[in-house]
């Protein structure tokens, strides 16, 4: 009876050692992700499908603007608490890659990604695209009837204190603008940012521009091409209208990119592939108001309100990489202290 009892036993225990492996195996693992603020609306609407798909549990962390995102991942180069970071754009881009701050990869579905748009997004693959689309002054038309149609425009009396735009130094739209400026007049371009300063009002994020333009606060505001599509879905109106620049407007693609240090990198990878896959990119129009990479899906049909954008413009990342801390140290200089184009170069 003894020795039957004891076998009993070592059978318990190890139907319990079992139990317990099948709960681990059970048990899911944890992604995290670090975003910008209103990524939100799009991620929360593909996460739980990639979290049942792989048995995950995705942690999302919303840091900001996309330069508050960059920073601090720059901040936790020693100890990275991120696996997968996505929302960098063509224009933090070079901070990021020269900080050192993500791991090469290429997602196996590459291939859905339209070629027209790789050209303006040259990541080295430290950064996979994941949407697109062109910066666009929006304005409201039961406020004004005649809105600013270039660059040249912005710096005339009449705009004085109706526009707003947001910082450069904390905002991937404010920093896109800014090279949009720096691509079209060249070394002139602090001379034309003199000019500008005085009409314009900077906020920290594209957020509380929209929300100012949308009170009436401002007649005018540094936006997308799809902003007025978001307003005839989301308010059944039709008086916000995007315009397009005589010279082009500048282009701007966000990409996903695995953090240098994630302990889970199998999984980080399978996140960015699914971040690309037809199932999250066609949700992506309606929530993050850009267009998909994915070649093979179809615009909802609220984007015929959208502005056609004829003339993209960029610079080249290279360019951008070698210039950029100079650049913004020189905009800083002109625009916040007040100081003249020729000192800031002087002291740049």
């Amino acid at each position: 009876m003894k020795k039957v009892g004891a076998i009993a036993l070592i059978l318990l225990m190890f139907l319990g050692l079992g139990c317990i492996s099948s709960q681990e195996q059970q048990t899911p693992r944890t992604l995290t992700v670090y975003a910008y603020d209103s990524l939100e609306y799009w991620l929360k609407e593909v996460i739980p499908e990639f979290e049942k798909e792989y048995n995950v549990k995705v942690n999302l962390v919303l840091v900001g603007s996309t330069g508050e995102l960059v920073n601090r991942l720059i901040l936790e180069k020693d100890n990275p608490q991120a696996d997968v970071v996505v929302g960098i754009d063509n224009t933090f881009m070079a901070k990021a890659i020269k900080a050192g701050v993500l791991e090469k990869f290429r997602p196996k579905n590459f291939d859905v990604i339209r070629k027209d748009i790789l050209e303006y997004f040259p990541a080295d693959d430290y950064l996979t695209p994941f949407d697109y689309g062109f910066l666009a002054f929006n304005y409201r038309t039961d406020m004004i009837d005649e809105p600013p149609k270039s660059l040249d425009d912005l710096i005339k009396p009449e705009w004085k204190g109706k526009i707003i735009i947001e910082d450069p130094r904390t905002s991937s739209p404010g920093l896109a603008f800014m090279l949009w400026t720096i691509a079209v007049y060249g070394n002139s371009w602090l001379e034309y940012w003199a000019r500008l300063r005085d009409n314009v009002q900077i906020v920290k994020g594209w957020s509380a521009a929209w929300e100012a333009f949308s009170k009436g606060e401002y007649p005018v505001v540094l936006s997308y091409a799809t902003s007025p599509a978001a307003v005839v879905y989301y308010d059944n109106k039709t008086n916000v209208k995007a315009v397009q620049f005589r010279r082009g407007n500048f282009i701007q693609v966000e990409g996903a990119g695995i953090v240098k240090g994630t302990k889970n990198r199998d999984l980080a990878e399978k996140f960015i592939e699914f971040l690309i896959s037809e199932k999250a990119q066609e949700k992506l129009p309606t929530t993050q108001w850009m267009y998909p990479v994915n070649k093979n899906v179809k615009l909802p049909e609220v984007y015929k309100y959208a502005l056609n954008v004829t003339k993209p413009i960029s610079l080249d990342p290279g360019l951008v990489m070698e210039n950029l801390d100079k650049w913004l140290k020189q905009w800083t200089a002109v625009v916040v202290e007040g100081k003249t184009p020729q000192e800031a170069i002087k002291e740049g």
